[in-house]
């Protein structure tokens, strides 16, 4: 019998699935991905579910967290979700009220969730418009780490992951205020880990460059590298994932403060 045509998981390779159901390096864990029923923010949840942790996903949207929810169960994956709009503070509140009641703790947080809502000349964007990149953005993230660090303290431990961008470092045209939330990002990320590492949290975070994503959907029309990409091809979700489980774990447990650059090349610096 083709054991491998039976076991393997919905495109994850035979030899990865088998040694993440016999490893489970993040076993035991609990991780919250917000933003997480789509694009980078689901693969993340996926893979950290794939390496063992239970994965509570959210989004504001429930529909999308439901349908979200199906696919992974049918991996046999252990996840949870709820519907949370991280810049309202009642349901950041409810996001951790229900994780831990039903989960007994909070080990990881992912704070992937975001927003662009201005598109053109960076001066032009409203004041409505620029409060809101910077609640969704910025904001959400860090209240949601105060929220969950008591919660890590209770465990001894904790690992918090930002999603930036590599447009915190080169501002992409025309959303020049998202590609400004994500350099803030990578501030947070320092000002965080220092204030957190005599306790034993890490806060680490990811610029992925160009991802196949619905968000990226305009760049990924382009040649790989008629836009500087070195290694000639687009990012994927996977990519983001692999590197975000890698920092949660204890693969990493002497990693914190620093901002892992996903864009296969393109110069990442400021």
């Amino acid at each position: 019998m083709n054991f491998s045509k039976h076991l393997t998981n919905k495109g994850v390779p035979f030899a990865r699935f088998c040694c993440n159901v016999a490893m489970g390096r993040l076993s035991g864990k609990v991780a919250i991905v917000t933003g997480s029923t789509e694009g980078i923010g689901f693969a993340i949840a996926q893979r950290l579910g794939q390496d063992g942790a239970h994965v509570v996903i959210s989004s504001r949207n429930k529909k999308k967290v439901d349908k979200a929810l199906e696919e992974l169960k049918s991996e046999n994956l252990s996840v949870s979700g709820v519907s949370c709009q991280v810049n309202n503070a009642e349901h950041r509140r409810e996001l951790i009220r229900k994780t831990v009641d039903e989960q007994g703790g909070i080990d990881i947080l992912v704070s992937n969730a975001g927003c662009s809502p201005h598109f053109g000349p960076m001066l032009e964007i409203s004041e409505d418009a620029w409060d809101k990149l910077w609640d969704t953005n910025v904001k959400a993230g860090f209240m949601l780490c105060k929220e969950v660090v008591p919660h890590m303290r209770t465990r001894g431990s904790g690992s918090i992951v930002f999603v930036s961008s590599v447009a915190a470092y080169q501002p992409f045209p025309l959303i020049g205020p998202y590609s400004v939330t994500k350099t803030a990002l990578l501030g947070l990320t320092q000002a965080l880990s220092k204030s957190l590492a005599g306790e034993n949290i890490r806060v680490n975070c990811i610029a992925p460059g160009v991802i196949k994503t619905k968000f990226a959907a305009m760049l990924t029309q382009a040649d790989p590298e008629e836009i500087g990409i070195s290694m000639k091809r687009f990012g994927t979700p996977q990519d983001c994932a692999g590197a975000v489980s890698f920092l949660v774990s204890d693969d990493a447990s002497y990693v914190t403060g620093e901002t892992i650059a996903l864009t296969g090349g393109v110069l990442s610096r400021l």
